[in-house]
């Protein structure tokens, strides 16, 4: 049975970090390109981050270059988004999305706050 559970999210003032965690289980998850996104109440899901599966490869969306990096540690199945300097823009639900052709296995979300 294919699992993708996020975790990490929480309530931080201005300037702050967090750090997300995506645990998957259920599918060769080194095999599986992983992204995170996130949404906004009112707003639409925006893409955040993605990683590669053996290379690696990262890539951002232009609002947080520089402050946000995705990594993934393939034996632990678990992808990573370490979030810094937030902003309050930055609050919304981050989910995580494992990708491999036409297969997608889609988390439920963590909550994230950014507010004095």
């Amino acid at each position: 049975q294919v699992h993708v559970v996020e975790s990490g999210g929480g309530l931080v003032q201005p300037g702050g970090s967090l750090r997300l965690s995506c645990a998957a289980s259920g599918f060769i998850f080194s095999r599986y390109a992983m992204r995170w996104y996130r949404q906004a109440p009112g707003k639409e899901r925006e893409l955040v981050a993605g990683i590669g599966t053996i290379s690696k490869i990262t890539n951002y969306a232009d609002f947080v270059k520089g402050r946000f990096t995705i990594s993934r540690d393939n034996a632990k199945n678990t992808v990573y988004l370490q979030m810094n300097s937030l902003k309050p823009e930055d609050t919304g639900v981050y989910l995580c999305v494992a990708i491999w052709g036409d297969f997608n296995h889609w988390g439920q979300g963590t909550q994230v706050t950014v507010s004095s």
